[in-house]
């Protein structure tokens, strides 16, 4: 009963209190403060268009700084106007204690903070409309907004409860509240170093109110805010219990009172510094749990058989922007710690305090510091400063830079966000990387699970009698054989038969199951054999194409790389066709460097011209950008690596673009000598480009008219040939995880036919949006006088246009039946011999034969991109520089092909748990302004609906006192 009486007290005491700011104007002055400042800060100061995330980040990085002077003014008269009119010592007497009196106060306060962000839910509700927001955050940021509120609110009316003047109490609860809100600061951490300053951050509400809005709730953070609360709430309660005191009352009770509220206090911040080193008290809400270990992570920590040695290098004084993210790395690296159970060992190291440490970092690890210009009020300086993670396994380690870790978004002219990329999928690939180099220096068979089988389709018998010079051949393979044999023992497999013996039966079986059929020597025909090697494990199979250098160390290379692709336990191999583009002396360019970058942080990259008419027998991967008239042997080193069971990515298009131009940006007719071979498999680019009114705008150059005179210049307009790909216009499958969006430019449709659709599964990975449409003559340079709408021609048709689409597997070969064309293209220079044909004058010993392999396993790949400009330099650097942050959404989509077709598919998840995957949809200006009005209107629709209530509250009371008093009156 006392407890239910004690609950209807309280409950009285903050409806009068809440009451009480609406008979004012203080709770609307309060409101209408807050609602203004609030939409002011998040569409003016943040820029939120311009940043074109869709996130409500601007909203919450003010709300520590706004919420210390809105509350000093909220609770500024709850104390001090009492006892400068003489009340307080009526409410004293009050058969209510000060306990309830000071949480009625509190939870009145607090409910009118609560309104006020309720009025705010409009702002996330827009950006969910206009782009893929993530709500975990948006919760977060809101329940930090709520305890935050609750530690201000708690020290106002402290604050409040000592002075009699409200002008005091303001500046005093400001005073205050900006205090704990100054200590964490990073203008005050910069001073102290990494940790000494990592202790001030903890006591900080800036620093723990920005950890809640990531989206991870911590007991640590909420314990703190409660923490804070109780303390000058109990301080409150004391300050009214003080002045109940006679001068000559029971002194014992006041000892008492004031030795219970030390232990109080005393025991709320030793809660702290115990709790303070549990890691694993929290709730992550981000969607795909971006602040959690995956399991992906924990599998690669669980399967490490030697220690893992962590350094990160990090400088005490740094470049303000990148100091908070160091105690980010530092709580991630040590939940790596946890998980590796005793194998992954992390030291945080500050070299320039250090020599020797800064020493071995130089020498051994090649990390070296960066200068970074920083400016304070008095001066500008260049600070060197480490920022580099190094990973080490064994002999082997992996370096990452501040470039590999942070992100860079350009807010404003001199205004840049900077945020960590995406550590995990950072430190993950790297510990990937060096343990599967470590172990490429070990067991070949350490990853897999059962033997592996060789199979050796070699003729032997006098059906199939071996011509003398390829003899050679059969001896040099069964020698690299017996060499991985005598290493691997049962772990393979040796099956070595003649196709050509008996009935034939296994020969057919061959042309039936892979296409394999008879080697040529000529093409007269006559010499026919069998030299072929597959290799089988887990019912998948390889085919192990000739080595270029046919000898017992090519067989064995070749051979080794097969069982490689089995494991996916050591690093892949890449061949990247990439021509070198010319400029206009005359010199070559290489446009694929950024490219070759990305892609060598998770594999090994060969480049190849397939000029031979093969490709490198160690790839796995087979990626052509941009191919530019390719002749029939390049055509047919694609097709046969397909054929073998391989995967090729395709970027093609029939138009070549020239971005060094003096008159701007031009585009010609290409072919790209692939049109036949798609065609097919249902496969055909059509010459024209995609027109999409949902795009990125970019800047282009165009001329103006001013009197006699014509000026060029450069604008920033919507581009129709930049089509902006959003999650409604990819598929829901692996290859796009992570991305959220993509700019492809200037692509052509892939028109789809059902060519071998029984053998093959088709899938559409990206697409326009419905509103598109094609240009079969394209001039992709904006004519305002001809077109003034939108300064291009009216595209033909409407709908969907296919960009990119992948085929999975059965392929047959389009040199079926035909010679092999390596015999074709030889014919004039070799000659017969009684020995047989004339060796290679560049490979002496390896004469020159060939074969079809008429068709591919089930399990080939075969992606095609409608664009050849998509991962060239120049064109990743005009999209940066039009989206004002470093763009490389066309290398993730690499990644994620490569990652897909090499069946990697724990990074691939990784790799969608970045920060910067969630863009705003494109819009016109209108529409942006459409939208910010949108919020301003709401908010005031918001303040009217809170009038209402409070009238209807405000009539039902008095109904309710009528009432009463009628009945006390009868």
């Amino acid at each position: 009963m006392a407890k239910a009486g004690m609950a209807a007290q309280l409950w009285r005491v903050a409806r009068k209190e809440f009451d009480a700011f609406f008979a004012s104007p203080a709770a609307w002055l309060f409101l209408a403060a807050f609602l203004g400042v609030s939409l002011f800060l998040f569409f003016w100061v943040e820029a939120f268009f311009a940043r074109n995330i869709a996130d409500v980040r601007p909203l919450f990085e003010w709300i520590p700084l706004l919420l210390i002077f809105l509350v000093a003014a909220l609770t500024m008269r709850a104390w001090s106007e009492e006892r400068r009119a003489g009340t307080l010592e009526m409410l004293l007497t009050l058969p209510v204690s000060p306990t309830t009196l000071v949480l009625g106060k509190a939870l009145a306060a607090w409910a009118l903070v609560a309104l006020a962000l309720l009025l705010t839910v409009p702002l996330p509700v827009t950006v969910s409309l206009i782009g893929p927001l993530d709500w975990g955050p948006v919760v977060g940021g809101y329940i930090a907004a709520l305890l935050l509120a609750l530690a201000y609110i708690a020290m106002g009316l402290w604050v409040s409860a000592r002075t009699d003047n409200p002008i005091v109490s303001l500046i005093g609860t400001v005073a205050l509240a900006g205090g704990f809100w100054l200590v964490g600061a990073d203008a005050l951490t910069q001073l102290a170093g990494n940790r000494v300053g990592e202790w001030l951050a903890l006591l900080g509400t800036g620093t723990r109110f920005d950890a809640i809005t990531r989206g991870v709730i911590d007991l640590r953070d909420l314990l703190y805010y409660l923490t804070l609360a109780g303390v000058f709430l109990a301080l409150n309660v004391f300050s009214l219990e003080h002045l109940r005191w006679a001068v000559d009352g029971d002194r014992v009770t006041h000892r008492r009172w004031f030795w219970l509220t030390g232990l109080l206090m005393l025991n709320l911040v030793l809660v702290n510094v115990w709790l303070e080193r549990l890691n694993g008290a929290r709730i992550d809400l981000t969607r795909g749990h971006l602040y959690t270990l995956s399991d992906t992570t924990r599998q690669y920590l669980k399967g490490l058989q030697e220690p893992l040695t962590v350094r990160a290098y990090f400088s005490a004084q740094t470049h303000p922007l990148l100091a908070p993210l160091v105690p980010q790395l530092r709580d991630l690296l040590r939940e790596y710690e946890l998980a590796g159970a005793g194998k992954v060992k992390v030291q945080v190291i500050d070299p320039q305090t250090d020599p020797e440490a800064e020493a071995e970092a130089g020498e051994r690890f090649g990390v070296k510091p960066v200068p970074f210009q920083v400016a304070s009020k008095y001066q500008s300086a260049v600070v060197n400063s480490y920022f580099d993670i190094v990973v080490q396994y064994g002999d082997q380690f992996e370096k990452l830079g501040f470039s590999d870790l942070i992100e860079v978004k350009l807010r404003g002219i001199d205004d840049v966000d900077v945020r960590l990329k995406n550590p995990e999928y950072d430190l993950t690939r790297t510990i990937k990387k060096v343990l599967y180099a470590y172990q490429a220096g070990g067991d070949l068979f350490a990853g897999l699970d059962g033997p592996v089988v060789f199979h050796g389709y070699i003729s032997e018998g006098a059906t199939g009698k071996l011509p003398p010079a390829v003899a050679e051949l059969n001896q040099a393979l069964r020698d690299a054989v017996q060499a991985i044999k005598a290493k691997a023992g049962d772990r393979l497999v040796v099956d070595i038969r003649d196709p050509s013996a008996g009935d034939g039966s296994l020969g057919k079986e061959l042309a039936a199951r892979y296409g394999i059929k008879p080697l040529l020597l000529g093409l007269d025909g006559l010499d026919q054999f069998y030299f072929h090697i597959l290799l089988e494990h887990d019912g998948r199979t390889e085919i192990v194409p000739t080595p270029q250098t046919v000898d017992t160390a090519g067989f064995q290379q070749a051979i080794e790389a097969g069982i490689k692709r089995f494991g996916g336990g050591l690093l892949h191999t890449i061949a990247l066709y990439a021509p070198k583009a010319v400029t206009r002396f005359g010199t070559p360019r290489d446009d694929y460097t950024q490219l070759v970058a990305r892609l060598s942080q998770n594999a090994a990259v060969r480049r190849t011209d397939l000029a031979d008419g093969q490709v490198p027998a160690q790839a796995d991967l087979l990626v052509v950008a941009d191919p530019k008239g390719l002749g029939t042997k390049q055509v047919f080193a694609i097709d046969q690596f397909l054929m073998r069971g391989g995967s090729v990515i395709l970027g093609a298009s029939p138009f070549a673009t020239d971005l060094s131009g003096e008159g701007g940006i031009g585009i010609a007719p290409q072919a790209t000598g692939l049109a036949d071979w798609l065609a097919g498999f249902g496969l055909r680019l059509v010459d024209s480009l995609v027109m999409d009114p949902n795009n990125t705008p970019f800047p282009v150059p165009i001329k103006r008219q001013v009197g006699s005179y014509v000026i060029q210049e450069v604008r920033s307009l919507p581009y129709p040939f930049f089509p902006d790909i959003r999650e409604d216009g990819m598929a829901d499958a692996g290859v796009t995880a992570g991305l959220g969006q993509l700019t492809l430019t200037w692509p052509s449709p892939i028109e789809t036919a059902p060519a071998g659709a029984g053998s093959r599964t088709l899938t559409r990975l990206l697409w326009s949006s419905p509103g598109s449409g094609v240009l079969e003559s394209p001039d992709i340079q904006p004519d305002f006088v001809r077109y003034p709408d939108s300064g291009f021609p009216p595209p033909r048709g409407e709908g969907n246009q296919a960009l990119a689409v992948m085929l999975e597997g059965r392929f047959d070969s389009a040199f079926a039946g035909a010679p092999s064309p390596l015999l074709v293209a030889g014919r004039d220079t070799q000659e017969t011999t009684k020995g047989g044909p004339k060796a290679d004058a560049d490979n002496p010993g390896s004469p020159v034969a060939g074969s079809v392999i008429e068709r591919s396993p089930p399990g080939s790949r075969l992606v095609l991109i409608g664009s050849a400009s998509l991962l060239t330099d120049p064109v990743l650097d005009l999209v940066s520089e039009a989206t004002g942050t470093r763009y490389d959404k066309p290398l993730q989509l690499m990644e994620n092909l490569v990652d897909w077709s090499l069946e990697d598919r724990g990074l691939l998840a990784l790799r969608g748990r970045g920060e910067y995957s969630r863009m705003l949809a494109p819009m016109a200006p209108e529409r942006r302004v459409y939208w910010e009005y949108v919020n301003y209107g709401l908010a005031l629709l918001g303040l009217v609906l809170v009038g209402l209530w409070r009238q209807v509250a405000r009539r039902r009371r008095r109904a309710s006192q009528a009432a009463l008093l009628a009945g006390d009156t009868a």
